[in-house]
C-alpha cells in the first residue's frame, strides 16, 4: 500500500479574524453563508491551479467579511430553533428511544445547546471543530482525531456529519472523510441489533442539482462503506440522511468512485464525491 498524503481540513477553511460580528438578520445570515461557500469554492479551485495572486486575493475577501468567525456566527443563528435551523431536531426524530445513552460524535459543533444537547439521549457528546466557539467543544480537525485502538468504549453510537462534508474543498478529501467515519463507529453488538449511525446533512443543491452527484451516486459510495440507509429527508434547502454501518468496508483498491457526470444543465452546480483505491 502506498504512502496516502495526510488529508487536513485546515486547507479548506477561511481564515479567522479578531472581532466577533454582530447579530445578523436572517436575510444577512443567509447572504453570508453564501458568500463564504462561494468563496470556499473560488478558493479550493484556484489552491488546486496553484494560482497564487487569486488565492492571495480570495484570502484577502474572506479577511474583510469577518473571516472564520462570522460564517461560524451566522451558522450558528442560522441553525437556532428560532429560525427552525437546528438539524438534530430531526436526527432525534429518528433515533431510536429504547437505548441505553449513547455516544456520540459532532464533528462541526458550533453549539453546546442545540436540541441533541438538551435530549438526554446521549452521554456523552464529543464535540469537535476547526474553530472551537464555545467552550464544551474542542478545537480538532476530525481528520487528525486519533483512530480508536480497538476498545468498542472509545467508539461512538452516533456521528453527526451536518452540513460539513459540503465544505471540504475537494472531491477526493470528502470520500476520505467518509471512510474515516467508519473507523469511529461501534460495530454490531453481541446480538447484532445495534451498529454505528451516521447523520448526514447536505444542502439540496449538492444533491439534487450537481452534474455529478445525486442520491443513486451517494448510496454506491456509502453501500461501498458497509452503511445502509435508515432514513432520508429532502427539504427545499436540505438533504437529511441516517445511514447504519452495518458491514464491514470493502477493501479500498475495491472502492473506486471517481468524477462521473450523471446529468447536465447550464444552472448546475459542480458536487462530487470521488473515492480512490489506495496506489
Amino acid at each position: 500500500m502506498g504512502t496516502q498524503k495526510k488529508l487536513s481540513l485546515k486547507s479548506g477553511r477561511p481564515p479567522t479574524a479578531k472581532n466577533t460580528p454582530p447579530n445578523l438578520s436572517s436575510k444577512a445570515t443567509q447572504k453570508t453563508i453564501v458568500t463564504f461557500h462561494n468563496l470556499n469554492k473560488a478558493l479550493a479551485k484556484a489552491q488546486t491551479e496553484n494560482d497564487e495572486p487569486t488565492i492571495t486575493t480570495l484570502k484577502a475577501q474572506f479577511t474583510q467579511l469577518g473571516g472564520l468567525q462570522a460564517y461560524q456566527a451566522a451558522s450558528i443563528q442560522g441553525q437556532s430553533s428560532a429560525r427552525g435551523g437546528d438539524s438534530s431536531i430531526q436526527l432525534l426524530k429518528w433515533l431510536p428511544h429504547n437505548l441505553p445513552k449513547m455516544r456520540m460524535l459532532e464533528v462541526g459543533a458550533l453549539s453546546t445547546q442545540n436540541e441533541s444537547s438538551k435530549s438526554g439521549l446521549f452521554d456523552p457528546i464529543v464535540r469537535i471543530d476547526l474553530h472551537s466557539q464555545a467552550p464544551g467543544i474542542l478545537q480538532q480537525d476530525f481528520m487528525e482525531r486519533p483512530v480508536p485502538s480497538g476498545e468498542e468504549e472509545e467508539r461512538f453510537d452516533v456521528i453527526s456529519l451536518s452540513l460539513v462534508l459540503n465544505f471540504v474543498p475537494d472531491a477526493k478529501q470528502r470520500g476520505n472523510m467518509l471512510q474515516h467515519t467508519t473507523r469511529f463507529l461501534q460495530k454490531r453488538d453481541a446480538l447484532g441489533d445495534f451498529a454505528g449511525l451516521l447523520f448526514l446533512v447536505l444542502p439540496a443543491p449538492c444533491v439534487v442539482n450537481s452534474r455529478y452527484f445525486n442520491d443513486e451516486r451517494l448510496m454506491l459510495i456509502m453501500a461501498s462503506l458497509g452503511y445502509v440507509m435508515l432514513q432520508r429527508k429532502q427539504t427545499s434547502k436540505l438533504v437529511y440522511y441516517l445511514w447504519q454501518l452495518r458491514d464491514a468496508p470493502a477493501a479500498r483498491k475495491e472502492q473506486r468512485f471517481g468524477k462521473v457526470k450523471v446529468r447536465d444543465g447550464a444552472a448546475m452546480n459542480n458536487f462530487c464525491v470521488v473515492l480512490e483505491p489506495e496506489v
